[in-house]
């Protein structure tokens, strides 16, 4: 069976896939030729469309020999046999991944055009080509899905020789294949039109897909309620929570807040209502039970705040379809820093934190650009986030608000918190920057 062109295949390839309507899945393509039959396919299954920009790691001296491949943010993953046999040096790694994450990068910001990145931690994952031959991109572009915390991964393309097949099935959970012929020859072979996508076509498709998942209406049975009080069902907990969606919202910050505080805090919400007016979702929860409140030992239980708020953020995502981010204040700040550790959030933003109550290690593992808000006046508080910025390896900076106490309840100083929030979190919505960036005190 030969394929008129990408078109004809991605809604042949959407037909055999039909299973997975429903299934909380995204789509992504393979640039360039993978992305037209991938808009077919995320199309039928009405599901997100992304794209999945993956580089091969050559050995230097013979670059067709992948020793590795890296993804966004900073997803790398090695072949240690290649490694072994072909003796690469660290120094030397190092520079090829340079060089290959700076094309990377170049190729993302040309086909999003800005847009964050659709999130695919805990969801099924398509990943869709027009075709494979050896299939090392694929191999490596499921390696770095699963790397970002994909909870199933189903590789979907319209032929491929069955050779190649057998070894992609090792990495992935399901292979879709229309035709898997003995006798192969060449991709371009099956199909009628077979000519070269241009990035013109690629960015427009992703534009297209993206308006239609911000048309998606969100009010629908099994989307996230219009009454701002909903609960989040979550560990055999249901964890009260105060939303608020604007239309259009690119992502959602999730609010934890310190002991003693709840979703009803004055200052969060105020904070919460100024990122609302910068076109930001805000998900202001409580992290512990009304029961579990009653014991002190919860409040200081900063991986259980965190493993609720990892749960939190997923939930959002599948029922939001947004990245999330997360704002915390005091104790409710080590919670954030804790979950981000492990979790792939676009930006933190930290209230009067207490980021001693996180651990180095897991400081030195945050990869998303942080912001400390440390009042002047709070010279406890001020010396431990001193001390935490120094143990960031991400992009952060402490910004000290003059003349501000704990609670920023001073004239003036909570609008700067919340200005400087809003300024951080809507410069940071494509992602974890990769490079370390040190700023100095504000």
């Amino acid at each position: 069976m030969r394929f008129d062109d990408r078109v004809d295949a991605g809604r042949r390839l959407a037909d055999a896939l039909d299973g997975l309507r429903g299934a909380d899945a995204v789509v992504l393509g393979l640039p360039r030729g993978g992305i037209p039959v991938a808009y077919q396919v995320a199309r039928s299954l009405d599901a997100p469309l992304d794209v999945l920009v993956v580089r091969k790691l050559g050995v230097p001296w013979q670059p067709e020999l992948a020793f590795g491949a890296i993804g966004e943010h900073g997803v790398r993953v090695l072949n240690d046999d290649v490694l072994d046999a072909a003796g690469v040096s660290v120094a030397e790694q190092a520079k090829v991944e340079e060089r290959e994450r700076a094309e990377l990068e170049r190729r993302v910001a040309a086909y999003r055009v800005g847009r964050p990145p659709v999130p695919v931690r805990g969801r099924t994952v398509v990943v869709v080509d027009d075709g494979l031959a050896t299939g090392a991109t694929a191999l490596a572009a499921c390696r770095v899905v699963r790397g970002q915390g994909a909870a199933r991964i189903v590789l979907a393309v319209p032929v491929a020789p069955d050779r190649t097949l057998s070894r992609l099935r090792a990495v992935t959970d399901d292979v879709v294949c229309l035709e898997a012929p003995a006798a192969f020859g060449s991709v371009g072979a099956w199909y009628r039109d077979f000519d070269q996508t241009p990035d013109t076509e690629v960015t427009a498709l992703l534009s297209r897909a993206a308006e239609r998942e911000r048309e998606r209406p969100r009010d629908d049975e099994g989307s996230l309620p219009a009454d701002p009080e909903l609960e989040v069902p979550l560990d055999g907990v249901r964890l009260a929570a105060r939303f608020a969606l604007p239309g259009g919202a690119p992502a959602v910050v999730v609010f934890a807040h310190g002991s003693g505080s709840s979703r009803h805090s004055p200052r969060n919400q105020y904070v919460a209502t100024e990122l609302n007016r910068a076109g930001l979702g805000t998900l202001l929860l409580d992290l512990l039970t009304e029961d579990e409140e009653g014991d002190r030992a919860n409040v200081f239980d900063t991986l259980l705040l965190a493993r609720r708020l990892r749960g939190t953020a997923d939930w959002l995502r599948r029922e939001a379809g947004l990245p999330v981010s997360y704002f915390g204040a005091s104790t409710g700040a080590a919670a954030c820093l804790e979950a981000a550790a492990d979790d792939d959030v676009l930006a933190i933003v930290s209230r009067g934190g207490r980021p001693d109550l996180a651990s180095a290690a897991t400081l030195a593992r945050v990869r998303a650009p942080t912001l400390l808000v440390v009042g002047s006046l709070d010279t406890q508080v001020l010396s431990l986030n001193r001390l935490a910025a120094d143990r960031l390896h991400c992009e952060h900076r402490l910004a000290v608000v003059p003349g501000a106490t704990h609670l920023f309840t001073e004239p003036g100083t909570l609008d700067t918190v919340a200005e400087l929030a809003r300024d951080w979190f809507t410069s940071h919505l494509t992602g974890p920057d990769t490079a370390v960036r040190r700023h100095s005190p504000a």
